[in-house]
């Protein structure tokens, strides 16, 4: 099987690539490295990859994909793409692998049963943001973004049973969500073998030196490094970085859960997010979510035991101003206080407008057009939980209908509200 696409070596600087002949010592590099990492697998390799790197002038090859199976990048996603950024600063050239091929597949990783696939229309509708999203973080002008369908749509069946014979299914056992769905009789799709193997395949093409995942990655890293060996090439170096818990406190940070902070999100809705985690989650929050480092930041994480709420408040405005400006973070903080400390509404209030079809309408819609809700099935929920108020009032029957004849105030939680308007 022939090499379908790959990158220059060296720095991507305006869309071509140049020689760098100066990088900070292996031993700074790596310390910065190690700053963000759970796991350097294996740390000696990097050296040696930093080491060479800084003899020959030419950047590392780092790359890291993600599936565009929802529309929104997170802090969760964030934790990685800042030592993207950090390995931008000392030099290297960042990969970012948009997975629109891999995401039809879905990754198994961390499933108990099989992840419902996506089609290409709804890949294509939740890829549009991506790449502005990142830019929030990354340096536009050093990043290369490619979609691994520019490979993976042209390998032909010869060419993907040439692929799966370089790696066996007890191998493929050995990962711990597949070996606990086979122990326990539920079933595993043959595609779900596959996605590795792809994943895998994207640093062969781009010839990787690095890549990086959450530590639920892990076995997607390695399948890589095992096939660039069996590719010829050097292996890559895999880096994993820790996984956020989201604001519930319990699990990953997952839009799946609701329990996410979009990076695009407004700062008022950060602001709120960010005050409503746990206690117990400042300290993973502080290291992983705000832009504080060294001394400053364990300061701030000692100070969080004393005054957990003072610590909040800190990070709330860190991680809106990070993210929107400092401006955007103080108005944030006032609308907090004003609209969840004190009760009171909003300064200002969004307001749309909704065509009407009736002298009342079902609340779920008229939240879902009102964007206060992305599905009905969403809204009936937090109908269900006590978490909408018409004018004031608390609805809790799901089938609850509003007049058409006037404008509503409809909140959502405690930060939300919305003047819908009909015509």
């Amino acid at each position: 099987m022939q090499r379908v696409d790959g990158a220059e070596r060296g720095a991507w600087v305006d869309g071509e690539s140049v020689r760098l002949s100066r990088f900070a010592p292996v031993v700074e590099q790596l310390e910065l490295i190690r700053g963000w990492a759970a796991e350097i697998i294996p740390e000696d390799e990097l050296a040696r990859k930093l080491e060479r790197s800084r003899k020959s002038g030419e950047g590392l090859i780092v790359k890291e994909g993600f599936d565009p199976t929802r529309p929104d990048l997170h802090l969760g996603h964030a934790v990685s793409i800042k030592l993207l950024k950090a390995f931008q600063d000392l030099g290297h050239q960042v990969v970012f692998v948009v997975g629109d091929f891999t995401g039809l597949v879905g990754d198994p990783s961390g499933q108990d049963e099989t992840r419902p696939q996506l089609d290409e229309a709804e890949i294509r509708e939740n890829m549009k943001t991506y790449q502005d999203q990142v830019f929030m973080i990354l340096d536009r002008k050093k990043t290369r973004i490619v979609r691994n369908s520019s490979w993976l749509a042209k390998l032909k069946l010869v060419d993907v049973l040439g692929l799966a014979s370089r790696y066996t299914v007890a191998r493929m056992l050995e990962r711990d969500d597949f070996s606990a769905r086979y122990g326990d009789g539920r079933p595993i799709s043959l595609h779900e073998f596959i996605y590795p193997l792809m994943q895998g395949y994207d640093s062969v093409a781009l010839e990787a030196d690095v890549e990086l995942g959450g530590t639920d990655q892990k076995f997607n890293l390695l399948v890589g490094r095992t096939l660039q060996e069996r590719f010829g090439q050097e292996p890559q170096v895999c880096i994993t970085v820790p996984l956020m818990r989201g604001t519930d406190g319990v699990r990953k940070m997952s839009k799946s859960y609701d329990n996410y902070i979009g990076i695009t999100e407004p700062p008022e809705e950060m602001y709120g997010k960010a005050m409503s985690i746990p206690d117990e989650l400042l300290e993973e929050w502080y290291h992983l979510a705000s832009s504080l480092h060294g001394a400053e930041l364990e300061s701030a994480v000692a100070a969080s035991s004393e005054d957990p709420l003072g610590a909040k408040r800190a990070l709330a405005r860190d991680i809106a101003r990070t993210y929107h400006g400092e401006e955007a973070a103080e108005q944030a903080e006032a609308h907090f206080d004003r609209v969840v400390r004190r009760r009171e509404q909003p300064e200002e209030i969004p307001e749309v407008e909704i065509v009407r079809s009736g002298d009342d309408m079902w609340l779920p819609k008229v939240m879902v057009e009102a964007k206060l809700a992305s599905s009905s099935s969403e809204a009936v929920r937090l109908i269900q939980q006590g978490a909408v108020h018409v004018e004031g009032v608390k609805v809790s029957d799901r089938d609850h209908r509003v007049p058409t004849s006037g404008p509503v105030l409809i909140q959502r939680g405690k930060r939300r509200f919305a003047k819908v308007h009909f015509r």
